[in-house]
């Protein structure tokens, strides 16, 4: 396994549903590189777990990674809930479709070679990573308006 990376991620929507964008920063040693991206309509939520999807996908190697995420739903999803999800069939306690079930089996897959660490970070509190990586995805929807 890699060195550990240092990730920060983070979704936006203008509106819920509406424009969205993701952002990611990625940290491995001195060296630092940034991910953003976005989609017409979307969620924040749907946003939020693109981010995590996309930077995992962005390392080349299985990495021990320390994830950093301001979004609750997120780092709940995969640290306490996730397994039930599977276990139920991708339903949740209540019997009903898990919401973004497809965004939830990709992250899960793109976990698999990964040693990952997963951190809740209050958002908009002045950590500079998080910040970043808010930027990013606010500039994934710009970009979207631009294009």
């Amino acid at each position: 396994m890699a060195g550990k990376v240092i990730m920060y991620t983070d979704g936006a929507c203008k509106g819920n549903p509406g424009p969205g964008g993701w952002g990611v920063v990625l940290r491995y040693g001195d060296a630092c590189k940034t991910l953003h991206g976005g989609e017409a309509q979307t969620t924040n939520n749907r946003m939020e777990l693109m981010a995590a999807i996309r930077g995992l996908r962005a390392l080349s190697r299985p990495c021990q990674v320390e994830l950093f995420t301001d979004s609750q739903y997120v780092r709940k999803g995969i640290t306490e809930w996730m397994d039930g999800w599977k276990r139920k069939g991708w339903k949740t306690a209540a019997k009903k479709p898990v919401k973004n079930a497809d965004l939830w089996k990709e992250l899960d897959a793109e976990t698999a070679r990964h040693q990952i660490n997963w951190h809740w970070v209050k958002g908009h509190s002045g950590e500079p990573d998080n910040e970043l990586a808010d930027e990013l995805a606010n500039r994934g929807v710009t970009e979207l308006a631009t294009s």
